[in-house]
């Protein structure tokens, strides 16, 4: 048993103690110690992946990982593992790469070790009995079945296909019900021995690494880890190790043509590189990925823009692994781009060329360096369940003193290294994947796990040299100095230690409520300015035009605050039912000159007719595309419709947009800006006086002058935001056909309405949802198998509580799967009621430990209490008051809420069951629009003439009157 003292470089902000130690059986462990956590965390990351799958059985190691959270011969009862962690307030999940299978969870710190003692067992002794093994492959099926209409899934398998075939790269890695069950049965082959065979081969204490974060002295974790872990087999495997490259010069120098499933057109230029993990101090691809990938004036993306030709440009390094990886530039075409594919992989060669002569510059990788170093030194806490996987996935890589650090920090200049990798940035190594609808009919190969049509061209040095020398004339340069690298990241001394924001400042035109930093002592901030104009939700063309109006500016802003992006310093501007927020977030040192900017680009917007026509081009193709959405998704956008009174439907946006030119939107902008109200939150390291001076300063731009741009709203004008009513005692359900006649998934949304935001119904129905969270994942999906996405989960509509039941199946129609889940509420109820009462204790502390769970940084912190100002709420003390309603609560009451909101038949009941039928099940759609309504049930047919017939829960928004100074 060894603990080696080594140094693990931390940022100089971070507290946490590290402690390495080795244990008998080869495991390598991370403890990590923090005070503060609230959440205890584990990862444990085996060097095993889907290349290891054996001939003939792909998706072997993906269909491990699912069996693995089924039973142990300690803990044999199934699904214990997962019950044991949601019902003490945490979560956990799984992933398997191409040489990695990492496996996390987290959960209430005073529950760590019974969680951790049960997680150990995946790795001791599992059971993967042969029912379960036959159930869970249908879920691999289903999570197959989910992705086979998935563009980005498409596309990563036919780069894979393109290679050498023998190549574990080439490999197929999901796995399905027929690589999974029906072909090995053809072989004579038993799935489950074929599982068991492979965790014996594969999983061996000397291929893991575990990291374990609590809030235990490292001693106390210590010895927790040795007994629990000591006992996993040292089988002394070697590490898989990856036969030659997986392209050979059959598999370069090509043009593949493909059809993807979505609307746009896209190029990715990839190159077979030197994988930089090998030389990760002189960060070759990240000094390459920053100027190729730049968006200011000057480069590559900035002047395929200014041709109209791409909206959206990405570089870098990709599908990496020790022994191979690419670099992949991915460019976003619009329709002109598509025309001038030659010209744009021309400026992409010249780009290039343009590196090769001026050299490799010391300034540039200096600056890069610089702000990674301020990047990792002062990064925000993140949950301990993310920060144990990314330490975990470090830990096979790097050596021990950059576990953390990872590839984070370059610091070693290199030109040489930087340099090998751009000369394979060349002609003569390229593969480009070129993307559209318009090769529909034009292709004569495919693909055959996704179906994918391809064809492939080759393309020679002699072509490339020649599109370089045709493509247009433009300026390429590098980028300038970034003046947006914060150099004051000093933290401000405020007075007023407030615990919730305070209304700082209160006028006709805005409300302004300020929070400083009383928690991280992080140099950063974070503002948000919510527009609040009633002309943006006036009608569809108005939705519209408030939407282009938006991405314009972004478009306009782009090459300017890409610099502060790059240097930490974020800003947004999104549309709103109500209007549009601008929000702006990062280190506080430089934020106001880019607030100001941005708000001058608002206050002097002209309409540039060429960009809004390519704005307008990309909004349509993302309205065409909602067609391809999951149909779970659909599902959701119905349901959101149907209870959102005064919200616009994507179809009448798409019927619109077409007549709209950029003269409509030169005259509707004023008009947007005539009325406005700002509803405005700054929190962070920002003093009280600074925070009123950037609004007052706003309010100057808007709202003074002899021609204000901006009027205050009339009372009557203040927008609020209504809910729908569902009628107690009866259940709705609308049927809808899935956009997509070629996907075969169909979805269900079960939606319970319940109650207006108070505290104590609130942690009635987040008890419920605690409880029966776990075991509707059980039935529904562990035992039915009803389908992959299976997920009960609370909702809340500007403050007005329910809760939803979202499934998606190929394996029944939505019909079906209602009846379902209306059974398993049956079943529950008799689980309610036998409830002991030590089991609602414990069910009630776990989630009363989830409340007192600290905010792990200013976005956090800030998102939370935005989200009551913005649905006018405004219960900042929200967390404390239903933890005091939470430790009055009996189980009685619990029953009694159940009895009366939840249960089956109950007479207080509202559900809505959104159903979207997918291709298999469109029979049982023409069954269902012909049925007749039962007694206290009502099928919706028109969402909008129903939206109209109900009620409106009140809003808690609307109007000044609801701030009380």
């Amino acid at each position: 048993m060894g603990e080696a003292a080594v140094e693990i470089v931390k940022p100089r902000t971070d507290t946490r103690e590290y402690r390495r130690i080795v244990l008998r059986n080869s495991l390598e462990v991370l403890l990590i110690s923090d005070p503060d956590t609230d959440k205890a965390a584990a990862s444990m990351s085996v060097s095993v992946g889907s290349f290891s799958d054996p001939e003939g059985f792909p998706g072997l190691a993906h269909f491990l990982e699912h069996m693995l959270f089924y039973a142990s011969e300690k803990y044999p009862l199934e699904d214990s593992y997962s019950k044991y962690i949601i019902e003490h307030g945490g979560s956990t999940n799984a992933f398997t790469s191409s040489e990695h299978t990492n496996y996390y969870f987290d959960v209430n710190s005073d529950c760590f070790e019974e969680a951790l003692d049960r997680f150990a067992q995946f790795f001791v002794k599992p059971l993967m009995s042969a029912d379960a093994t036959t159930r869970e492959i249908k879920a691999v099926d289903s999570e197959n079945q989910k992705n086979l209409l998935s563009d980005a899934w498409r596309m990563s398998q036919l780069q894979k296909h393109i290679s050498v075939e023998g190549h574990p790269y080439h490999k197929f890695s999901t796995g399905n019900w027929d690589t999974l069950e029906v072909k090995p049965k053809e072989k004579g082959l038993d799935t489950r021995h074929e599982l068991i065979k492979f965790y014996e081969e594969h999983y061996s204490a000397n291929l893991m690494h575990l990291v374990v974060y609590t809030k235990e002295s490292l001693d106390k974790i210590q010895s927790l880890v040795e007994h629990k872990f000591h006992e996993i087999q040292n089988k002394d495997c070697s590490n898989f190790h990856i036969p030659g490259q997986p392209c050979t010069s059959e598999h370069l120098q090509i043009l593949v043509k493909t059809v993807p499933i979505k609307q746009g057109h896209k190029l990715r230029v990839i190159w077979p590189i030197t994988p930089s993990i090998h030389n990760y101090k002189e960060g070759p691809c990240r000094y390459l990925g920053h100027l190729i990938g730049h968006e200011g004036e000057g480069s590559l993306f900035y002047i395929l823009k200014t041709l109209g030709w791409a909206t959206g440009l990405s570089a870098g390094e990709g599908d990496w692994t020790c022994d191979f990886s690419f670099f992949k530039v991915v460019i976003d075409l619009t329709d002109a781009g598509h025309e001038h594919m030659q010209d744009i992989v021309g400026l992409l060669f010249k780009y290039i060329s343009l590196l090769q002569q001026t050299g490799v510059c010391k300034w540039i990788f200096d600056e890069l360096s610089a702000i990674c170093e301020t990047v990792f030194h002062y990064q925000d806490k993140i949950p301990p369940i993310d920060y144990v996987v990314n330490v975990s996935s470090n830990m096979e890589l790097y050596p021990p003193i950059d576990w953390l650090v990872g590839s984070s920090l370059p610091s070693k200049f290199s030109p040489d290294v930087i340099q090998k990798v751009l000369d394979e940035l060349a002609p003569n190594n390229v593969r480009i994947f070129w993307e559209s609808k318009n090769f529909e009919g034009h292709t004569d190969m495919v693909e055959p796990w996704y179906g994918t049509a391809y064809s492939i061209e080759k393309i020679t040095v002699s072509m490339i040299q020649q599109w370089m020398r045709a493509a247009p004339n433009e300026h390429l340069h590098l980028p300038d100095p970034n003046v947006f690298i914060p150099t004051d990241l000093s933290l401000k001394d405020v007075q007023e230690k407030a615990k919730f924001p305070v209304l700082l400042r209160k006028s006709s035109y805005s409300t302004l409520w300020y929070k400083p930093d009383t928690m991280f002592s992080t140099p950063k901030a974070y503002v948000k300015i919510d527009f609040n104009c009633p002309f943006a939700s006036s009608s569809p063309e108005a939705d519209v035009l408030t939407d282009i109006f938006t991405r314009l500016l972004m478009d306009y802003l782009n090459e300017y605050a890409y610099y502060a992006q790059v240097a930490g310093l974020y800003y947004g501007i999104n549309h709103t039912d109500s209007g549009f927020q601008v929000a702006v977030t990062g280190y506080n040192h430089k934020l106001r000159i880019l607030l100001e900017t941005v708000v001058e680009k608002i206050a002097n917007f002209k309409v540039k007719p060429d960009r809004f026509l390519v704005i307008k081009e990309m909004v349509t193709k993302e309205y065409q595309n909602f067609k391809f959405q999951q149909p779970y998704q659909q599902a959701m956008y119905y349901c959101s419709l149907i209870l959102q009174d005064n919200t616009w439907p994507l179809m009448d946006g798409l019927e619109v947009i077409p007549h709209l030119e950029a003269d409509d939107l030169a005259k509707f902008v004023p008009m947007l800006l005539s009325r406005a109200f700002l509803e405005c939150y700054i929190g962070g390291n920002i003093e009280p006086k600074e925070a009123e001076s950037m609004i007052h300063h706003i309010e100057d731009i808007f709202y003074s002058g002899p021609r204000p741009i901006s009027q205050p709203l009339f009372p009557s004008q203040h927008l609020t935001n209504r809910v729908i009513k569902l009628d107690r005692g009866m259940s709705y359900f609308y049927p809808a056909e899935g956009l997509n006649p070629s996907d075969e998934n169909s979805a269900l949304v079960h939606y319970i309405q319940v109650h207006r935001d108070d505290f104590l119904p609130n942690v009635k129905l987040q008890l419920f949802a605690l409880i029966a969270k776990q075991r509707a994942f059980h039935q529904l999906r562990s035992v039915e198998q009803l389908g992959y996405i299976t997920v009960l989960m609370q909702r809340n509509d500007s403050g007005i509580r329910g809760v939803q039941f979202i499934i998606q199946s190929t394996v029944k129609g939505p019909g079906h799967i209602d009846s379902r889940v209306v059974e398993f509420l049956k079943m529950f109820e008799s689980k309610l009621y036998a409830m002991s009462e030590d089991e609602f204790k414990s069910n009630v502390n776990a989630l009363i430990d989830m409340k007192l769970e600290k905010h792990k940084n200013l976005r956090e912190e800030s998102g939370f209490y935005w989200r009551e100002i913005y649905d006018g709420t405004l219960k900042f003390d929200r967390r404390e008051a239903e933890v005091a309603a939470l430790k009055k609560l009996t189980q009685k009451e619990l029953i009694d809420f159940f009895n009366e909101h939840i249960k089956v038949g109950a007479p207080q009941k509202k559900t809505l069951s959104v159903r979207v039928y997918g291709g298999l099940h469109t029979s049982e759609y023409a069954d269902e629009k012909k049925e007749a309504n039962q007694p206290m049930q009502v099928k919706i047919d028109d969402i909008f003439k129903f939206r109209k017939s109900q009620p409106l829960y009140g809003s808690f928004k609307g109007g000044l009157g609801h701030v009380k100074l």
